[in-house]
């Protein structure tokens, strides 16, 4: 087999196992939480946040920006890990095949 055969066939390959990580991502979770667990974020890692929840107690009308503040922290440091993750996870595909674009 020729070597562009042999780099095709190796892409096809590669290309097959990133489409079955990629779904594993999306169906694998992170959770981060802020406020002392009054905010909890979970994220999938395919980067889409998957569910938010709050405590009650944490519901204080007069203190909103508190209550949004936490939130956001939580859905970055999820969305963050999820990024992680998916990065290491992909970094394993490519590892050792460098093409212009790739990586």
């Amino acid at each position: 087999m020729s070597s562009m055969g042999k780099l095709m066939k190796q892409a096809a390959r590669m290309q097959q196992q990133m489409e079955e990580i990629q779904a594993q991502l999306a169906a694998r979770t992170v959770e981060a939480t802020s406020g002392g667990g009054a905010v909890k974020v979970v994220a999938k890692c395919d980067g889409m946040i998957a569910s938010i929840k709050i405590d009650p107690q944490a519901v204080n009308p007069a203190d909103a920006q508190l209550l949004e503040d936490m939130i956001l922290t939580a859905a970055n440091q999820a969305l963050a890990q999820a990024k992680e993750i998916s990065n290491t996870e992909m970094g394993k595909v490519t590892a050792g095949f460098n093409l212009p674009g790739m990586g």
